[in-house]
């Protein structure tokens, strides 16, 4: 059963802090990430971030669920280790890069192996609905201010 990777970024008019606050506040993605369905932190970290999260999301083609534990290098690196769910396999990292003007690169680097054949136009649709959408909901909500505590 064939897996797969793929980079995607995009520049937010933000610093590195900011983009990094806005998508640990897991408890609050579900307001903002389109995709997110539900989240639920079974653990946190010493640092009170959430270390431990189900996950439910709208692949477009159906709902996945899937567990994460995750371990953060503030601000630079928010990084994934599957722990269970509806894929054999699903790691990922989100990396903030700081460029000129107070603006961050955001890269998304996701490996997924479905435990099945995905036809490549098929993968090009859940590619866009994972990775291209939390990209573009982290820029919406990071440069509409939404990463400010109410």
């Amino acid at each position: 059963m064939p897996s797969y990777g793929e980079c995607r970024s995009i520049e937010i008019h933000a610093p590195p802090e900011v983009c990094f606050d806005a998508l640990t506040d897991v408890a609050r993605m579900p307001d903002w990430q389109r995709a997110v369905c539900d989240v639920d932190i079974l653990e946190r970290d010493a640092d009170g971030r959430a270390a431990v999260v189900d996950y439910t999301i709208d692949a477009r083609v159906r709902k996945v669920r899937y567990r994460l534990r995750q371990t953060y290098e503030p601000p630079n690196a928010v990084r994934s280790e599957y722990l269970g769910g509806d894929f054999r396999d699903f790691a990922g990292e989100w990396r903030f890069l700081a460029v000129a003007g107070s603006r961050t690169r955001v890269e998304l680097d996701l490996h997924i192996d479905p435990g099945r054949l995905v036809p490549r136009p098929l993968r090009a649709v859940i590619s866009d609905a994972v990775m291209g959408r939390a990209l573009r909901d982290l820029k919406r909500h990071v440069e509409a201010g939404g990463d400010r505590p109410a």
